[in-house]
């Protein structure tokens, strides 16, 4: 099974310090709903994973939430796209919770749906938290420049041996021509 999972926030839409808080504010990144739809022609499920802790810090509420993500479908939709799955975590980091990224929850939800472990999927983020949370799955973690990305090499802790690509377009261009992991 091709499958791929995305953090939303600077990997697929440019990201903010003051948080995506409606659908006018969640504008997608040059040709990332053309990787996207580059990769379902290629027979690839896309899955999104994503923190929004706007929702416990009281910045939006889920009816937002999911206005956004229906323009994130729209976009989509105009180049004969779609995502198959978004899950988020509403919480805070002090919620302690297991979904929110650096832990695995959400990716496990994500196989639990597709009803496959996560081994060797690559998952596209822009900061430690995304990679940690695939490498707590086996996944294969991925880090782009967009969003937090070059703040997030800045840093360079947690980053041996994790691609580095300009953006989610340059990603999918290396998986398209390398084709999916064994």
């Amino acid at each position: 099974m091709k499958l791929i999972i995305l953090d939303r926030d600077g990997v697929i839409n440019q990201d903010s310090d003051h948080y995506i808080k409606s659908p006018q504010e969640f504008v997608p990144l040059p040709g990332s709903l053309e990787a996207i739809a580059r990769l379902k022609t290629a027979g690839y499920q896309v899955a999104v994973a994503t923190n929004q802790s706007g929702i416990a810090r009281g910045l939006f509420d889920v009816a937002t939430l999911d206005a956004i993500h229906e323009k994130l479908a729209q976009g989509l939709a105009a180049l004969g796209a779609h995502v198959d799955l978004i899950v988020y975590c509403p919480h805070g980091p002090d919620d302690h919770c297991a979904c929110r990224k650096p832990g695995p929850g959400m990716y496990r939800q994500i196989g639990a749906h597709i009803g496959s472990d996560l081994r060797a999927v690559p998952v596209v983020g822009d900061s430690l938290r995304d990679l940690q949370a695939a490498r707590a799955v086996a996944a294969r973690p991925i880090l782009v420049r967009t969003g937090k990305g070059l703040r997030t090499l800045a840093q360079g802790d947690g980053l041996a041996d994790i691609p580095v690509y300009d953006d989610l377009a340059a990603v999918v261009d290396e998986l398209l021509t390398q084709g999916p992991p064994d």
